[in-house]
């Protein structure tokens, strides 16, 4: 294989990084994708021939059906290697990107998954006890559950998240999201009081439990949470709730906070802003489970829908 190729992944992979500033997980990604893809063409002496459009088919035939990837992961891939390609554009190592005239795999519709409202209601209620008992655990399990729902975060956001964070006399939360942008949510008083009440409960695991650049949710050992942690946690605190079918996930309980957001009237704008979307084309996706909703009522409710559309009693 020509060595410019391995050469130019790795100069992407640094750019990605320290210049557009992607997360670490997104980061991990693409090097997955990149080293997949530079595998794939071990063998070829020409680098015109790789990065051009017979050389992208032949990588999607290959993980459609060799890989036998989903339609979905396939478009990551080429999603990956056309950002790898508009790189090398600038770079002046290619005229054009390829990836633009290779056709995607069609995409099944799928819509955001969420919880109703009662299910949540119903674990808050039966977890509610007396805050200021209860183990370390209970406590940091619920915390992390109520962040997770009440300010629709990023499961990278809320482990990020320090004692700092907290604005107790605004009540607000300053995230730090995707590209390092920051917002600020505003936080419930429940919700600002369960904060107080689980930092007294750090403050006799560790002295530095009020310190702005100490981490705001620990692990029973004292630690900073991990992604496994937070997943095992939601999976275990949701797992006996009545209604709960789907998918129990940090990041269907961000899609429940929006999809209830909608339901209730709030703006586009404001639903974008808070849950920190680059663009409004991916908070629009909400508003197919807001229509299905409105069709349901429709056909419940409305007189004409009732009998089927006819006019008349």
């Amino acid at each position: 294989m020509h060595p410019i190729l391995a050469c130019m992944k790795n100069k992407y992979l640094s750019y990605i990084k320290d210049v557009r500033r992607y997360s670490k997980r997104t980061c991990a990604i693409y090097k997955e994708v990149l080293d997949d893809f530079v595998q794939f063409c071990e063998g070829s002496e020409d680098f015109g021939t790789t990065l051009n459009v017979n050389g992208i088919r032949a990588y999607e035939v290959y993980l459609m059906d060799t890989r036998k990837l989903s339609p979905r992961t396939v478009m990551q891939h080429l999603s990956v290697l056309s950002g790898f390609c508009r790189f090398l554009v600038r770079q002046g190592v290619l005229g054009s990107n390829p990836v633009h005239l290779v056709k995607r795999p069609k995409l099944d519709k799928r819509l955001p998954l969420f919880y109703k409202d009662k299910s949540m209601e119903s674990y808050f209620e039966g977890t509610k006890g007396d805050p200021e008992f209860g183990s370390y655990e209970q406590k940091l399990h619920r915390l992390i559950i109520s962040m997770l729902a009440s300010c629709g975060l990023r499961r990278s956001e809320l482990i990020s998240l320090n004692v700092g964070s907290v604005d107790f006399s605004r009540s607000v939360l300053r995230v730090t999201g995707k590209g390092d942008k920051m917002r600020e949510i505003p936080i419930i008083p429940s919700l600002c009081e369960e904060i107080s009440l689980y930092l007294d409960a750090v403050s006799s695991l560790t002295d530095d439990a009020y310190e702005p650049s100490s981490p705001l949710l620990r692990t029973p050992k004292g630690a900073r949470l991990y992604p496994v942690f937070v997943d095992r946690v939601v999976k275990q605190e949701l797992a006996a709730v009545p209604g709960i079918t789907v998918r129990r996930s940090p990041h269907v309980l961000r899609h429940t906070l929006a999809t209830e957001l909608l339901a209730d009237g709030a703006d586009l704008n404001s639903i974008k802003e808070l849950l920190g979307h680059s663009s409004l084309a991916a908070t629009q996706v909400y508003t197919h489970n807001t229509v299905e909703r409105l069709q349901s009522v429709y056909k419940n409710a409305h007189p004409r829908a009732k009998n089927g559309g006819k006019n008349g009693d």
